[in-house]
């Protein structure tokens, strides 16, 4: 392991493509490895352990594949690989294929050369004569495609049967012998076998009784995401390479008594951390964070900590650190401990010393704008080698509060001249006279994020540092301090960020502008606070009516990976939570927007209780699955189920017209009355058949007076829509002006049914056609709000009548 000792980094010059050329990489190779600074490094590396100035482009071709896919945490055997390739021993892809394979899983252990030789088939000679019998083989057994095909066979396929057969073949061999075979197969290609193939029209298949198909089993990693992750013991690897600008690089690992001290302390257990700023309400985001960070140390019979990312004080508040612990609790997680990143100041502090102390940081006085700019040119600070002693002597003057704000910084000493701008000389920390709402007042000077995070990390022992796509950078930086103090080293791994259509998820650059500044203002209150059901906070999710299960089952379902960065359809989301909810949440009826219709041929004064299911498939004689539905003279139906034109693809109410009401009886339209004007419909006048003898097609939701000249249950409905109006709001440098005005829409008159006014909050429904609903916070016992959390069919479909 590379120590601190390696000393400063200065500039050189970068490797000459000549002697890529050499090896025999075409130039387009060669230039390619040389844009890349790992492939670069590591190629120069591998033709120094080679020692070889030139060689034969099929030699070269596998030192390149060396370069390019070494497995890092076998580095001790590279150089015993590159003799293999040099005395042809492994003189082909295949062969040094399963060579990477095999050390991979081996690592840093003794390696046994005749199991290596074995494994990647080190003297198998396969003649040609094998060669041509296997592809006989082959075609014989694929004739019948062949004939039908011709041409258009796949060429590839063929080989890989050829391979499985005998595996360290020449592929090149094996390639060229199964297109001369098929040449004196298939004869001459005739036009139609240049033609181009023509794209045939997907016919709609036929309805027929379908079978029963076997699904595939599952992946290991679709029944188990947490299966890609090692155990804490394996913990010896090399985890990155640190590149610096003058060729030198630091391979990051633990040593044996590093992670023996490790397990002993943590007994073999996986620790994890769940590592939140307090400045803000989390988001759907942190509850995939939560999902990998908490899971994987349930899963591992582990632990995880809930630990606060305090460092800076002036932005932390009790408010976000108390609504952090709940909804932790609320999405189903438990920590191990409850810690703060400023519980560990003072051994950050005594860390600051000792890295000072090995020439390794220094106190630093130019501006922000000094630094950005020194960064952009590769320029040391003029204060980078002053004297370790007067920068120890003014850390400490920093610490006490003797030098202003602004004034002094202590920087990490990397490498200004490094392509990777967080190799750059990074701040460890900086004055603020503030006091501290954890620590108290008793500190002038704070860690920054890029100091503390490594280092409270492996103080705490954490075994898996797990963080998003955009940390990825960052890796090298957080290993250098780690590796420059001797420290425990946890295993870095990042996942794709989640991002999701028509909504923010920056809570810095988005979501606080959207919740603090817009509020401010009087007349555009775009949204009404962190908890806004418009907003993926996961508060905002829960009052909308979404259960930590149902996000928790689409984090899942997404699965854990670091290459998908993609945007997510939200419509993703609501599958998961309508799938949810169909199963527990009961259905009750309410009318949006009521159109009164009065049943002509039932008494004044007359009651009939009706029995409706809450549940599709609830037994008959269950009680306790039904609720009472009074049917009145009176009673209550969507404006939009009404037309005074019928047409086909309509099927509510019209002139002349019978559509069954939901749970009750028929109704046919008699009578229309209007209000002042043509347009204006006040009152549908109908009859309803006892018998129920009619089968109709059109069945409506509807809401009654419970007793006569008595209103029904009045409550408030809101309905949201997608807060912006573009799937990726987050691309558009207006972003506010893509906010969608209609997003949230206000239903103070609807109707429901009695049953309802007893709903508390938590409560969810599903009101039949129009979608699931749960009770807001903003509910009183006299008024009642209930929330759309979902429609009853996607974007794509319709709910409701036709």
């Amino acid at each position: 392991m590379a120590t601190a000792s390696d000393g400063d980094k200065g500039a050189a010059a970068p490797p000459q493509l000549e002697s890529f050329l050499a090896i025999g990489l075409d130039q387009r190779t060669a230039e390619n490895a040389l844009a890349n600074r790992k492939v670069t490094a590591n190629l120069t590396a591998v033709i120094a352990e080679a020692g070889v100035t030139g060689c034969d482009k099929s030699v070269g071709n596998l030192l390149y594949t060396v370069a390019t896919k070494y497995p890092a945490n076998a580095l001790v055997h590279r150089p015993n690989l590159i003799k293999y390739i040099l005395s042809e021993k492994i003189k082909n892809s295949a062969q040094l294929d399963a060579a990477l394979s095999f050390l991979s899983t081996l690592g840093p252990d003794s390696l046994d050369p005749v199991k290596f030789e074995e494994a990647c088939g080190v003297g198998v000679v396969v003649s040609f004569e094998e060669i041509q019998l296997a592809v006989s083989d082959v075609l014989n057994e694929n004739m019948e495609a062949i004939v039908e095909q011709r041409y258009r066979i796949n060429v590839g396929s063929l080989c890989g049967q050829v391979r499985k057969r005998h595996p360290w073949g020449d592929a090149k061999l094996v390639k060229e012998e199964i297109e001369k075979r098929l040449m004196e197969i298939l004869g001459p290609k005739t036009e139609a076998d240049n033609a181009k193939p023509m794209k045939k029209k997907k016919e709609k298949p036929t309805k027929v009784e379908e079978e029963k198909t076997v699904a595939a089993p599952p992946s290991e990693e679709e029944l188990n995401p947490y299966s890609i992750f090692p155990q804490p013991e394996e913990n010896f690897k090399v985890h990155t390479e640190i590149f610096f600008s003058d060729g030198n690089i630091w391979r990051a690992h633990n040593t044996k008594s590093i992670l023996e001290k490790h397990l002993k302390v943590t007994g073999g257990k996986v620790m994890t951390r769940f590592p939140p700023e307090p400045n803000g309400y989390l988001h759907i985001g942190h509850a995939k964070a939560m999902f990998i960070d908490f899971g994987l140390a349930k899963e591992r019979n582990g632990h995880c900590y809930l630990r606060f990312d305090d460092t800076n004080p002036e932005a932390e508040k009790k408010e976000y650190i108390d609504h952090i612990q709940e909804i932790v609790t609320w999405m189903g997680w438990e920590p191990y401990k409850v810690t703060y990143t400023s519980d560990y100041f003072q051994d950050l502090y005594e860390l600051a010393i000792c890295l000072i102390q090995k020439g390794l940081a220094y106190v630093d006085h130019q501006t922000p704008e000094e630094i950005k700019e020194y960064r952009e040119k590769k320029m040391n600070s003029p204060w980078r080698d002053r004297p370790i002693e007067e920068s120890l002597r003014l850390f400490e003057d920093m610490r006490r509060g003797l030098i202003a704000e602004g004034k002094a910084t202590l920087r990490m000493k990397q490498d200004m001249q490094n392509d990777n701008k967080n190799m750059a000389d990074l701040i460890a920390y900086r004055i603020k006279f503030t006091p501290h709402p954890h620590a108290g007042d008793k500190w002038f000077i704070y860690p920054s994020y890029d100091y503390a995070h490594c280092l409270v990390d492996s103080l705490e022992n954490i075994t898996h540092s797990l963080c998003t796509l955009e940390f990825d950078i960052r890796r090298p930086s957080y290993y250098w301090l780690l590796v420059a103090l001797g420290q425990y080293q946890p295993h870095v791994w990042e996942y794709s960020r989640l991002n999701i259509s028509n909504n923010v998820m920056s809570k810095r650059k988005m979501l606080h502008p959207l919740v603090l500044q817009l509020n401010r203002l009087d007349t555009d209150k775009w949204v009404d606070g962190w908890d806004d059901p418009r907003l993926l906070t996961l508060a905002g999710l829960r009052r909308r009516g979404v259960s930590s299960t149902a996000i928790n089952s689409f984090i899942r379902g997404m699965g854990i990976t670091r290459s998908d960065n993609s945007l997510i359809r939200v419509e993703r989301l609501e599958y998961h939570i309508r799938e949810e909810l169909n199963k527990v949440a009961p259905r009750a009826l309410v009318v949006l927007h009521p159109l009164k219709v009065v049943i002509t041929n039932l008494d004044h004064g007359t009651i009939i209780n009706l029995d409706a299911k809450m549940w599709p498939n609830a037994s008959d004689d269950d009680a306790s699955a039904h609720y009472k539905v009074p049917f009145s003279r009176t009673v209550y139906i969507e404006q939009s189920d009404f037309r005074l034109k019928d047409s086909k693809d309509f099927y509510g109410l019209a002139p002349g017209k019978s559509v069954m009401l939901r749970h009750a009886f028929p109704i046919k339209c008699t009578e229309v009355i209007y209000g002042d004007n043509p347009d204006s419909i006040v009152e549908i006048r109908a009859e309803y058949d006892p018998s129920k003898a009619t089968k109709l097609k059109g069945v409506l939701h509807w809401v009654a007076e419970p007793s006569p000249g008595v209103e029904p249950l009045k409550v408030e409905v809101r309905l949201f829509e997608k807060l912006f109006l573009s799937e990726n709001p987050a691309e558009l440098e207006d972003w506010l002006g893509d906010l969608d005005p209609q997003s949230k829409e206000v239903i103070k008159g609807a109707y429901a049914v009695p049953s309802l006014a007893n709903a508390v909050l938590g409560d969810k429904f599903q009101f039949e056609r129009l979608g699931y609903f749960a009770v807001d916070s903003d509910s009183t016992p006299e008024r009642l709000v209930f929330n759309r959390t979902v429609t009853l069919k996607d974007s794509y479909g319709k709910a409701g009548p036709k």
